[in-house]
C-alpha cells in the first residue's frame, strides 16, 4: 500500500537527515517525493487556485497562512530539515532528562500536512511521544487527520483542537514538554508568532521547550550590490528580539498593542558611505540550530534604499500587534 511505502520513505529520510548523510540536493529530492505522496493522500496540492485555499485566515490578532501556503511549507527545504532536526533533538533531550516519561508535544498551526508529526512520529515508538494538534483552519485540520490516519500514526495523537492559538485555553497545560509554533513569516509580518507566545507561554510550565526558540530582526547597512567589489556590510544589531521583548511583559497573557520601541542612533554611523538598510529575520530554532539569511522564505531580507544626502539623526522601530501585525519605522 502507498501508505506503508510513504512511512518507509519518511523513516529513511529522517534517519539520513539526523545522520547528516544527505546533501542538499538529495534532501530536496526526498522531500519532493514525500510531498507528492502527501498530495495523493490528502488531495491537497498546495498549488491550486481555489479561493478558500489561497486566503489567509483571520485570527484574534494577525492572520494564519492559507491552506495552500501552509502546505508549501513542507518544501521550504532548509526550513523543514532544520526544524525536523531540532524537534527530534528536543524530544531526545527530554527523554534523557525524564527517563520513562512520555514526551508530550503541543503543535500550534500544523497545516494540512502536519509535517512535524508525520515526519517525526515514525522515528519514535507510540509510548515515547504524544502530540496534541491545534489548527484554526478546519480544512487543514481535516487534511492533517486524514494524512495521520492514512500513515497509521493516529496512536501518536493525544488530541485535535480546532481553535485560534491566539486565544485558546490549553487543557492540562502542565503535562506538555515541547511547544511547536511555526506560525511566522519574514519580518514577523502579519502572522501570529508573537501573540501566540503571549497566550500560550503563560499557560505552560516555564521550562517548556519552545520551537522556534526565538526570532530576531537585525539591522545592517550595505554599500552596494554583493557583486560589486566595493561591497561592504555593517551589522548594527537587533531591532527586535522577541523573547527579550516578552520579558518586559512577564505574566501578561493578552498581547499589548505594540512591543517596546527600539531607537537606533544614526549620528555615529557614516551613512553617506552606505546605499541601503537591510532588515534580516533570523530564526533561532533550537540550541545551535538557526535559519539564516535566504535559507528560507522566513529569512528573505528586506532592503530599504537610503536617499542621499541622509539627514535624519535616528530611526525608531515599532512592532505593532494592532490594528495589524507589522513592523513600522520612522526617521527623525
Amino acid at each position: 500500500m502507498i501508505e506503508k511505502k510513504v512511512v518507509s520513505i519518511i523513516k529513511k529520510f529522517t534517519s539520513s537527515i539526523l545522520a547528516n548523510s544527505l546533501n542538499q540536493g538529495e534532501a530536496e529530492k526526498r522531500l519532493n517525493e514525500i510531498h507528492t505522496h502527501f498530495q495523493q493522500i490528502t488531495k491537497i496540492t498546495g498549488f491550486d487556485f481555489e479561493i478558500e485555499h489561497l486566503a489567509a485566515i483571520p485570527t484574534a490578532k494577525g492572520k494564519a497562512l492559507g491552506l495552500n501556503h501552509a502546505a508549501q511549507c513542507l518544501i521550504d527545504y532548509k526550513r523543514t530539515v532544520k526544524f525536523l532536526k531540532a524537534i527530534v533533538a528536543a524530544i531526545r533531550a527530554e527523554q534523557k532528562a525524564k527517563p520513562g516519561v512520555v514526551i508530550n508535544v503541543f503543535y500550534a498551526g500544523c497545516g494540512p500536512y502536519a509535517p512535524f508529526i508525520t515526519l517525526v512520529a515514525p522515528h519514535f515508538k507510540e509510548g515515547e511521544v504524544q502530540f496534541s494538534l491545534l489548527e484554526i483552519n478546519k480544512k487543514s485540520l481535516d487534511s492533517a487527520k486524514k494524512l495521520i490516519n492514512s500513515l497509521g500514526l493516529s496512536n501518536y495523537i493525544q488530541e485535535y483542537y480546532l481553535a485560534d492559538a491566539v486565544t485558546f485555553k490549553v487543557p492540562k497545560p502542565e503535562v506538555f514538554h515541547i511547544l511547536i509554533s511555526e506560525t511566522l513569516d519574514a519580518l514577523l509580518y502579519r502572522e501570529c508568532y508573537v501573540p501566540i507566545l503571549f497566550n500560550l507561554l503563560t499557560q505552560f510550565n516555564k521550562n517548556i521547550i519552545l520551537i522556534p526558540e526565538n526570532v530576531l530582526i537585525n539591522l545592517s547597512l550595505i554599500s552596494c550590490s554583493k557583486e560589486n567589489q566595493d561591497y561592504k556590510e555593517y551589522e548594527v544589531g537587533a531591532i527586535l528580539n522577541v523573547r527579550e521583548s516578552l520579558t518586559t511583559f512577564a505574566g501578561v497573557r493578552l498581547a499589548p498593542s505594540h512591543l517596546p520601541d527600539k531607537e537606533i542612533d544614526l549620528n555615529a554611523l557614516n551613512l553617506s558611505s552606505y546605499e541601503k538598510i537591510l532588515l534580516d529575520t533570523k530564526v533561532h530554532i533550537y540550541n545551535d540550530i538557526w535559519l539564516d539569511r535566504n535559507e528560507s522564505q522566513l529569512t528573505v531580507p528586506l532592503e530599504i534604499i537610503l536617499e542621499q544626502p541622509f539627514l535624519y539623526k535616528s530611526i525608531i522601530f515599532t512592532y505593532c500587534l494592532e490594528p495589524e501585525i507589522e513592523l513600522k519605522c520612522k526617521f527623525q
